[in-house]
């Protein structure tokens, strides 16, 4: 268990009994995929991060790796080697592992025309050839949270520029596609095999709202939505997964150039994030976060503000379709 009325505030906080914590989990899981949602096993996509991988390696924990379906979905912006390591931890874990190229869905329904239709809005020289991430600012420093785009051109140079919101909107919206059309191929072999979807938020992403609605946020069940990312990172190094994916820097793998998910989200990177976050659940001023990170007191508030703001700016992610007029449901049938 988390050591939450301690007075101690360092990393030790989230420390866990890591044996104990695989096995609640896996019986969570036998539990829910058999008795809640009545299917015969479990699909998970597995990027080769440490989210995906840490859920895989529980869902055999679980159900045993003949009723665990791995997918390995990769698109044009992917790193090449995420789906490397995704095949390693297949064979490590002996899993089934389909992989599917989602470009060329990607491509006709105009995922990529559109989001380079905006970015061009901002940078007018962007073709092909180049390549480009989406930096945030300002939450660390209690301002309101700016985008910018920086991209690198085909010899190697620079370029930044600050984000308008209608394009900025624009590539979100169309960078969401990636989520959303490989959910669908999740589906389709839940379907088809009567397996039931895992979703691999961490309580960090969770919380914050790091996902895309009807796409990695849709899943059947979320095991390690309660552990903080240095659990997970804990976690994944007890059940033995390979160490190139233990030493995995958590990216969004998602726009062309690599990208961090603090540059692209997040305040700060992640260890530091479970602290902050960890404090605001604990109620601890922002005067015990300053010295537990180093900040001065003025940037933990900020931290802590930036965390508030975020919940309440995506609370919508979390909420199930709204019906004006709900009938309560009757549970018997009647003769």
């Amino acid at each position: 268990m988390i050591r939450s009325e301690s007075a101690t505030f360092d990393r030790s906080v989230l420390d866990l009994d890591l044996e104990a914590e695989a096995d609640r989990i896996a019986a969570g899981l036998r539990e829910t995929t058999a008795h809640v949602l009545h299917r015969r096993g479990l699909v998970v996509a597995i990027s080769g991060g440490i989210d995906s991988s840490c859920c895989a390696a529980l869902a055999v924990r679980a159900l045993g790796a003949g009723r665990v379906l791995g997918l390995v979905l990769p698109e044009r912006d992917s790193s090449d080697d995420s789906a490397a390591r995704a095949h390693a931890l297949a064979t490590h874990l002996g899993i089934d592992v389909i992989e599917f190229d989602i470009a060329p869905a990607l491509e006709a329904i105009g995922c990529y025309a559109a989001r380079d239709a905006a970015v061009r809005e901002a940078l007018p020289a962007y073709a092909d050839g180049w390549s480009f991430k989406i930096v945030i600012s300002g939450g660390t420093r209690g301002q309101f949270n700016t985008f910018g785009l920086v991209a690198r051109d085909p010899d190697g140079g620079m370029h930044e520029r600050r984000l308008g919101r209608a394009e900025y909107l624009q590539i979100v919206a169309a960078t969401n596609y990636k989520q959303r059309i490989r959910k669908t191929i999740e589906y389709f072999h839940a379907d088809r095999l009567n397996y039931a979807v895992v979703g691999t938020p961490n309580r960090l992403e969770y919380d914050q709202g790091f996902f895309v609605k009807n796409g990695d946020g849709s899943a059947d069940v979320k095991p390690i939505a309660h552990l903080y990312k240095t659990q997970v990172y804990a976690m994944a190094r007890h059940l033995g997964l390979p160490a190139r994916i233990c030493a995995a820097v958590p990216t969004t793998d998602t726009y062309s150039l690599e990208q961090g998910q603090d540059e692209f989200y997040f305040a700060l990177p992640y260890a530091e994030m479970d602290l902050a976050l960890w404090s605001v659940e604990q109620g601890r001023p922002a005067a015990d976060l300053a010295r537990a990170l180093g900040l001065d007191e003025d940037q933990a508030a900020a931290v802590q503000a930036d965390i508030g703001n975020k919940r309440r700016t995506t609370r919508y992610l979390h909420e199930r379709p709204v019906l004006l007029h709900a009938q309560p449901l009757r549970e018997e049938i009647p003769a």
